[in-house]
């Protein structure tokens, strides 16, 4: 006999594998698209993809020198088959070769992506845990509370990273000596990155997260649990954060490839190896590859920090299913 609910229940669990399959066929057209557009920029560069290769317009390089460089790259090909021959490479992992540095594009970011990702992962948990504490204030009954809490989302969310992240070595390195101004590989060197990453996106977080328990705490069910004694922290922890925690999440996606673009400006005000570094010397070495190995992999990151966020909606809400 079916057990009551087990029919719900399997159909729940099959549209959620829909719901996946469906973001993962959207993830691979993504990033197919975001590589076709790589390709369309480095046959538009100005003197072509063999003058970059050679250091851009600024070389000089002799047209034997150039076309050298054209054999050397399979660029004196039909533009389609080097399109194929791109696409090929993807497909099987191979991000091409490095113009700078002579060498494979994925042994130049291997080296890089573990302390971007460090970076990246500890700024979206501790986003996370400023965003839940200042929405949790800013939802309470205190009303001087909640307007401190207001202003501080909307300052910490339009300050720029360059500027914050120069206060705090200013502040916590400078004058009070607690952490280094700058990278050393340890626990202490990673936390003022992490601020400077953080702070701004909590902004965002707690704002779209406060309207979200706003929303739930004015519901007709929320003034039920009122009327049968339900106190205003069990009423924000028990019923409402769970409506502010489903937008916040669906931002995830979007808060990585936020922590990704900011690692350009604060690995580098930190002196910080990593994808944002090597990202910022590749653009203004000409390095197209390298450029396009990291456009690529962030891309890569972002949809599956998107599809994750998705399931993980789905887990939280059973009404996104």
């Amino acid at each position: 006999m079916t057990k009551p609910g087990s029919g719900r229940a399997a159909t729940h669990r099959k549209s959620w594998w829909v719901a996946v399959a469906v973001r993962l066929m959207g993830a691979v057209i993504a990033l197919w698209l975001v590589a076709t557009l790589a390709f369309v920029v480095l046959q538009a560069l100005p003197g072509g993809p063999a003058e970059a290769a050679l250091g851009g317009p600024g070389s000089q390089a002799s047209a034997e020198a150039l076309q050298a460089a054209r054999e050397q790259y399979g660029l004196d090909r039909p533009v389609l088959v080097q399109y194929g021959h791109f696409l090929g490479q993807l497909m099987q992992g191979d991000l091409g070769t490095s113009y700078s540095q002579k060498k494979p594009v994925a042994d130049v970011m291997g080296p890089l992506l573990a302390p971007t990702l460090t970076l990246a992962v500890w700024a979206l948990l501790a986003a996370w845990v400023l965003a839940l504490m200042t929405a949790m204030v800013a939802t309470g009954s205190s009303r001087v509370a909640a307007r401190l809490a207001s202003a501080l989302e909307l300052v910490a969310s339009v300050l720029p990273g360059f500027w914050l992240a120069a206060v705090l070595i200013i502040v916590f390195a400078t004058q009070l000596g607690w952490f280094p101004p700058v990278s050393t590989g340890t626990a202490r060197g990673l936390v003022l990155p992490v601020l400077a990453l953080a702070i701004p996106l909590a902004g965002y977080l707690s704002q779209t997260m406060r309207e979200g328990m706003l929303n739930a705490l004015a519901s007709p069910y929320a003034l039920a649990a009122r009327t049968r004694g339900e106190s205003p922290w069990g009423l924000r922890v028990r019923h409402a954060l769970r409506h502010g925690l489903v937008p916040g999440i669906n931002l995830s996606g979007w808060a990585f490839g936020y922590l990704i673009s900011g690692a350009v400006v604060i690995e580098t005000v930190f002196a910080r190896p990593g994808l944002g570094r090597a990202l910022l010397t590749a653009v203004t070495g000409r390095d197209v590859p390298l450029v396009l190995g990291v456009t690529l992999a962030s891309a890569l990151g972002y949809v599956l920090v998107t599809i994750a966020a998705d399931a993980l909606v789905r887990l939280v809400d059973r009404r996104a299913a």
